[in-house]
């Protein structure tokens, strides 16, 4: 039998501050590695340029400490939890205070309302946006990544027809990348989930923006559809910032899970090029 793992809450509070900061001043290395690629494959002058100066600001960024995007977004957190660990403590609130800590400290911009409505600002960024998974084991790793609504709101789910099949997917996808133009302030990245629920697709689709863009989905056909549909979205033209050029997308990861046998959900959540999200165990 295994043996249970005592975890103080204080420890999951103290590194979720950590990574709210690590996340919103440093750009993960494989979204880095991406954009010098497109730097250094980028035919088009102004787009080669307008790389050049997105780069500059990460450069900035990192010499003054400062937030790698104005816009430090929602604290989506995400929890792999050991099913053999005990939590002790209240997991909801260390989360909170490890949010509220973070930005406080690093002076990040507080964006959340209390009400979607009413659109009062909490003024400490939280609550957070928290998603747990029990995972076999005592482990525990902590992922934070800080979502800004530019790219948030160009996000979209439709409940296709299973006789739309991998074609209606791909047209739901480019469809979504147009209508959003220069919005999410290209180049991006794609989170796509496809399958589950309603609601389970979406959670798939922000699940695959955590996942390294070096890293092909481990199924041989959605990889091959991960790259046929990143060409695609590149070949649209729109380039960095929407200036035109060859560099509209940094990366799509797809994950995809069982669903009804009359449905074909697809969810797209988009993220700027400074898709951000620092991870640890703890």
């Amino acid at each position: 039998m295994s043996n249970i793992r005592e975890l103080s809450a204080d420890i999951i509070r103290d590194a979720v501050e950590a990574l709210c900061i690590e996340a919103n001043t440093s750009l993960p290395t494989d979204v880095k590695a991406a954009l010098d690629r497109a730097e250094s494959a980028e035919p088009w002058p102004l787009a080669k340029e307008t790389l050049g100066l997105l780069q500059k600001n990460l450069c900035v960024a990192a010499e003054q400490e400062l937030p790698i995007c104005q816009d430090t977004g929602m604290a989506c957190v995400f929890l792999e939890l050991g099913q053999d660990v005990h939590i002790d403590g209240d997991l909801n609130a260390a989360v909170d205070e490890g949010v509220r800590r973070g930005y406080e400290k690093a002076y990040l911009r507080k964006s959340i309302t209390a009400d979607p409505l009413q659109r009062v600002n909490t003024g400490d960024n939280t609550p957070a946006f928290l998603t747990v998974h029990l995972v076999p084991g005592s482990g525990c790793k902590i992922t934070v990544a800080p979502k800004g609504a530019g790219s948030e709101n160009m996000s979209r789910l439709a409940m296709l027809k299973p006789a739309d099949g991998v074609q209606g997917v791909k047209d739901f996808v480019l469809e979504t990348v147009k209508q959003a133009g220069a919005n999410p302030c290209p180049p991006i990245v794609l989170g796509i989930g496809i399958g589950g629920s309603f609601d389970h697709c979406a959670a798939l689709a922000k699940k695959a923006l955590l996942r390294p863009l070096d890293q092909p989905n481990a199924d041989p056909y959605y990889a091959a559809l991960e790259q046929e549909l990143l060409d695609a979205i590149n070949a649209t033209g729109f380039g960095p910032q929407g200036f035109g050029g060859a560099t509209t997308c940094l990366g799509v990861s797809i994950e995809q899970r069982p669903t009804h046998v009359a449905c074909l959900p697809v969810a797209v959540n988009m993220s700027c090029h400074v898709t951000r999200r620092a991870s640890r165990e703890v």
